[in-house]
């Protein structure tokens, strides 16, 4: 929705209320109420000022020509705005291009980054892996060795010595040398 004022009035005498729609009375706003507009409101604010110059221009062009005097005062002076507005367009245009090209080198290298740490991530899994194996293969042996003793074990028991008894009797046999090799 967009309101106008009847005949030429300069943008800074634009009344609020009849650029923002609202229940107020008119001329009941100030600068502080349009401090916390939202940004749908503020473009909307914008264009129906951009608007309002725009028929400003318009009228003006129609009045030059029906005066006689030449459409082209208006073409000037909207050629004297067009290359302040197109060099504008073309700084903004320059900086997006350089921020994409920013982000872009960016988001490549955290990629590699990721790509890096994934691989070194596989590899240390990988070891792991082997480790888990090795240590598997190593509690089996050893629990093939522990079968291949038992019976020993049990001969022992019914002989009535222990493992201590093992070892004094070891421990005497080398003091006596009588441990033969």
């Amino acid at each position: 929705m967009m309101l106008q004022h009847p005949g030429e009035v300069p943008a800074s005498e634009v009344s609020a209320s009849a650029v923002v729609p609202c229940l107020s009375p008119p001329g009941s706003l100030v600068f502080e109420d349009f401090a916390h507009l939202t940004p749908f409101v503020k473009e909307e604010l914008r264009l129906a000022i951009q608007s309002k110059h725009l028929c400003q221009h318009m009228s003006s062009a129609l009045d030059s020509v029906a005066a006689g005097r030449r459409p082209l005062e208006t073409a000037v002076t909207r050629a004297e705005v067009a290359p302040e507005e197109d060099e504008r367009k073309k700084r903004r245009r320059e900086r997006n291009k350089i921020a994409a090209a920013k982000c872009r080198n960016k988001k490549k290298e955290k990629t590699e980054c990721l790509q890096k740490e994934s691989e070194k991530l596989e590899s240390v899994n990988a070891e792991l892996k082997a480790q888990i194996e090795e240590l598997k293969n190593e509690k089996q042996h050893l629990i093939y060795m522990l079968n291949l003793h038992r019976p020993t074990c049990i001969v022992r028991a019914q002989n009535g010595r222990t493992p201590e008894d093992e070892r004094n009797l070891f421990i005497q046999q080398l003091k006596e040398g009588t441990l033969q090799s």
